[in-house]
């Protein structure tokens, strides 16, 4: 596995490959690893040659009372896994190489960024957009994957894939991939690990109630009312407060309150032992 820290290095990595005729597959990460992580490695290489992993902890998508400090940096024990997955190139470039002095352009995507993580997170979804939109451009994919546990996120760089013409070939080149649980259903996450053993526990109530909320809306149970039925279960649980828990189409990500012929996904954000859990699945 080639490791580029610089533009010129990473394009002449790049370089190579497309004079290999490889079609290159992009995982954006930001590191500290998880199985998550890695099955989006895995499934890149079902649909490309070469596979390319970006690791970078974007300030851009954090706030002024976030964890940008506190969040891992696992370099080495991340590269490690990586080769160990067969990975061609991991891209790892510094804050001033991505962001180099005088940087002052900002990517912007309405509508589905405005809603959910986006009312409590003013500016996150900006700096993924601007971060992933760098990154396209940086090392030319054929195709990149998502996890599909940010959703939202996932929504969010589509619509910008779409309307700023990419040069990915069509807009399914941006995979979505399902989100990998633990056994006890709580979607894996690099925050995870910020939870007590305690708090741990009582998270696996997060997914439980989202099941029960899915099969009580698929039998004709009224929204709204089995959404706040949601919220109750969570607090009652031990979580702390519940940033929201949304009935949504599961593309433009409006609110609905019923039920139609078009996918809907449940979205959930709550917070348990001053961690915030994300977690969405899908309504049909």
């Amino acid at each position: 596995m080639q490791t580029a820290t610089t533009l010129e290095v990473l394009r002449s990595a790049v370089a190579a490959l497309r004079g290999e005729g490889k079609r290159l597959a992009l995982v954006p990460t930001m590191g500290a690893l998880h199985e998550g992580h890695l099955t989006l490695v895995r499934e890149a290489r079902q649909h490309a040659d070469a596979v390319a992993v970006s690791i970078f902890v974007n300030p851009k998508q954090f706030g002024p009372n976030e964890d940008l400090d506190a969040y891992p940096r696992r370099m080495a024990a991340d590269s490690a896994l990586l080769e160990g997955e067969g990975v061609e190139l991991l891209w790892a470039p510094t804050v001033e190489a991505m962001y180099p002095g005088g940087f002052a352009t900002n990517v912007s995507v309405t509508g589905v960024s405005e809603g959910l993580c986006g009312a409590s997170r003013p500016g996150h979804f900006d700096g993924v957009a601007t971060v992933v939109l760098k990154l396209f451009n940086q090392v030319g994919p054929d195709l990149a994957l998502f996890g599909e546990k940010d959703w939202q996120q996932l929504a969010v760089i589509r619509r910008m894939a779409r309307d700023l013409d990419l040069t990915l070939p069509h807009v399914d080149a941006i995979i979505g991939v399902p989100t990998v649980r633990e056994a006890d259903g709580l979607a894996l996450s690099s925050r995870n690990q910020y939870l007590s053993p305690e708090a741990r526990a009582q998270a696996a109530a997060l997914p439980q109630a989202m099941r029960e909320t899915i099969a009580a809306l698929r039998a004709g149970s009224a929204v709204a009312p089995t959404l706040a039925t949601l919220e109750a279960h969570l607090l009652q649980a031990g979580f702390d407060s519940v940033d929201y828990a949304t009935l949504a189409d599961a593309s433009s990500l409006v609110s609905l309150d019923a039920l139609g012929d078009t996918p809907a996904r449940l979205l959930v954000a709550a917070r348990i032992g001053g961690t915030r859990l994300i977690d969405n699945m899908a309504v049909e």
